[in-house]
């Protein structure tokens, strides 16, 4: 059994689309990216779970639970994302949505 998130908990969604027919490219710049996305964000505080997903119709998320907004926030300053990743992704055609922090109302 899993703990619930805090009260303060955050949900932090990341979503790019991109078109289908570069899926490949996509999902293999996903995971090269992990490589140094993992390390990076894995120090930063108040981290409870990260998932990073692409779909083959054309979208990627990166989707975190963090303890409060003040460290989701956080990953709006990782170099390895807003500079590294963030390059890497719109290389292959990746155009992002604007990021957004919900409060977490409720989990399991």
């Amino acid at each position: 059994m899993t703990e619930p998130a805090p009260p303060t908990a955050v949900l932090r969604v990341s979503r790019g689309t991109f078109e289908p027919e570069r899926f490949a490219e996509v999902e293999q710049m996903t995971r090269e990216t992990s490589a140094f996305l993992i390390p990076a964000i894995k120090k930063l505080p108040g981290l409870i779970s990260y998932v990073a997903a692409t779909s083959p119709s054309g979208s990627v998320v990166h989707v975190s639970v963090w303890d409060s907004d003040d460290n989701a926030q956080q990953m709006g300053h990782l170099k390895e994302m807003i500079v590294d990743a963030r390059r890497a992704a719109e290389i292959v055609g990746v155009q992002f949505s604007p990021i957004v922090n919900h409060l977490v109302s409720w989990d399991i």
